[in-house]
């Protein structure tokens, strides 16, 4: 990186810390610290929440679905617009009147302190391990990049966004997370304005997108019913949507941040600005990736994007003489698609079908001899790393992750390196330090309080929760320092969320709308579904079933619904009754 990368990536992050701790230098209480003083904006609580959800795996990862897969990644938010609105309507008021710290705290006075506690203590191993991989995943990628110590890029992130969320609380992460909303999405333009420009002269925006349609790669709706996909309309509207509302609606990280609204009406705007710009917001950066595909269909793309991984490649004969014989045919590929190309843009420019076909047939058989190749290479990878795993660390084959930040470091000018590097660490801060907040201040309201109640002073407990954000931070440095990549990092974060988010969703809907369920059959319902989401995922793990793990938030909590509404059945030995919380 040049001077002036360092100067600019630096200068942005500091500027954003300096006005956060500026912004937040009278806090001086406990409640302050945990919820501000309940004073935010709707725009400060929306820009806050999405930028509590867009870690640096959001823009690391996105633009990697987008390469390998198009933008089909983009129905995983489909069912966001309408968690907004159900939480805004049941959910909201609830938390207003009863005037809580925590979301949990609303389940001990609902139910008891058994299934406050458990609640708590899901949303803190899973909002634990997701800390440690918000951390760890920008760490490894800039590390590898920009050739960092990775322990040391490590402790960069950590010590920045500890120091800011221990001196402000939670007014520091809603003020620095609207200027970082800023930065990620003037980065995002930039980028997508030097993607264009990097087009060869005679190839168009529109002359990209027409052949990016005939890959395959515009392909946005999948209306196959189908389980085991990840990614269709089915999966995101019913398991995406179930996700969405447990985040959103009793994940600590988010509630702090809509809890802190001058008003309910302030904060149900701030959910649902989040609800309307979020699937904007990673359909553009889905965009973005797709452009980076398409440059690359211009300009010769890496047979392999992480820089780590070739050069083990390169450092033992056997294996070099076998990736030089990949790369030859490699290339030979990527000449062949360059004539494919043009030839079907000659042919879309004068609606020559016939030609559109041939070719379109053509360039579908030479993408797929593209991914034989790669293929080729992650085998050789796997080669080395079972060969050589005593001299070098465990070898993740996947590239996906590599594929923006190899564009931004290889490709963009000078000076705007540096922007785009402020655009990831910016969004490893903010969500960063969202979930530390959290963490906190659960641990602090949800056990510590709770245990020692009015005989400590509103000063110890606000040095109590500084004391646990540092503690929580140096467990996520912890974690972060000994973690390692999944197959995709925004899945593997998904991924823990939904091993934990169905049980919690379906606890608060018992809550809310069961009312003649009782705080036992609640206990040993969320014990029971929790178990069971827990092994549908290790058989899925293990090939004995299939299933895609958005899924996993739907069963969750119908499991919750059903087994707790059967035991409070057998208890009182007549139907339960449906009614809301609010009447």
């Amino acid at each position: 990186m040049s001077g002036i990368d360092w100067m600019v990536m630096l200068g942005t992050l500091f500027a954003i810390v300096a006005y956060g701790i500026y912004k937040t230098r009278n806090v001086s209480s406990a409640e302050s610290f945990i919820l501000g003083d309940r004073d935010l904006k709707w725009y400060t609580i929306g820009l806050s929440i999405m930028a509590t959800q867009a870690s640096a795996i959001t823009f690391l990862s996105t633009p990697g679905q987008a390469f390998d897969d198009g933008m089909g990644f983009a129905q995983f938010y489909f069912g966001l617009p309408i968690a907004m609105v159900l939480l805004c309507v049941f959910v909201l008021p609830i938390y207003y009147r009863l005037k809580v710290y925590t979301a949990y705290e609303y389940l001990e006075q609902r139910f008891d302190i058994r299934v406050r506690q458990f609640t708590a203590f899901l949303f803190l191993l899973g909002r634990g391990l997701a800390a440690g991989i918000t951390i760890y995943a920008p760490a490894i990628i800039l590390s590898i990049i920009l050739g960092w110590n990775l322990w040391l890029t490590i402790v960069f992130i950590g010590v920045i966004v500890i120091a800011y969320t221990m001196f402000g609380g939670t007014t520091a992460v809603s003020q620095t997370q609207k200027q970082q909303m800023i930065i990620i999405m003037g980065g995002l333009v930039v980028a997508f304005i030097v993607l264009a420009s990097k087009f060869p002269v005679d190839v168009s925006i529109g002359d990209a997108m027409n052949v990016a349609g005939k890959m395959g790669k515009l392909e946005i709706v999948d209306l196959e019913f189908d389980p085991s996909n990840r990614y269709n309309i089915w999966t995101a509207l019913f398991g995406g949507t179930f996700l969405f509302l447990s985040y959103f609606g009793t994940d600590q990280s988010q509630v702090s941040r809509y809890l802190s609204g001058k008003s309910l009406t302030e904060s149900r705007l701030g959910l649902l600005f989040n609800g309307i710009f979020k699937v904007p917001m990673q359909f553009g950066i889905l965009f973005v990736g797709l452009m980076v595909f398409m440059f690359y269909q211009f300009t010769k793309p890496p047979i392999h994007f992480n820089p780590s991984n070739m050069s083990y490649l390169n450092s033992k004969v056997e294996y070099k003489d076998s990736l030089d014989t990949y790369q030859k045919a490699f290339d030979e590929v990527f000449d062949l698609k360059q004539v494919e190309i043009q030839s079907m843009m000659a042919a879309i420019d004068i609606d020559d079908e016939s030609t559109i076909s041939s070719s379109q047939e053509r360039l579908v058989a030479l993408n797929q001899k593209d991914k034989q190749l790669r293929s080729g290479v992650d085998s050789l990878l796997m080669s080395f790393g079972a060969k050589y795993a005593d001299e070098v660390p465990k070898i993740d084959k996947d590239d996906s992750d590599f594929v923006f930040i190899t564009f931004v470091m290889q490709h963009l000018p000078q000076g705007l390196i540096g922007l785009l590097l402020a655009v990831i660490f910016s969004a490893a801060m903010s969500s960063t330090a969202s979930e530390l907040n959290s963490l906190a201040s659960c641990t602090t309201v949800d056990f510590y309080k709770r245990r020692f109640g009015d005989s400590k002073s509103d000063t110890h407990y606000l040095n109590a929760t500084k004391l646990f954000t540092l503690g929580w931070g140096l467990t996520a440095l912890l974690f972060a320092s000994f973690a390692s990549l999944y197959e995709n990092l925004i899945e593997f974060v998904n991924i823990i969320g939904s091993l934990f988010y169905g049980t919690i969703l379906g606890i608060f809907v018992l809550a809310f709308f069961f009312r003649k369920v009782g705080a036992k059959a609640a206990f040993i319902a969320a014990i029971v579904g929790e178990l069971i989401v827990v092994t549908i995922f290790a058989l899925d793990h293990y090939g004995v079933i299939e299933i895609a793990y958005l899924w996993l938030n739907l069963i969750g909590c119908f499991i919750v619904l059903i087994v707790g509404s059967a035991l409070s059945f057998l208890d009182n030995s007549k139907d339960l009754k449906f009614v809301s919380q609010q009447e």
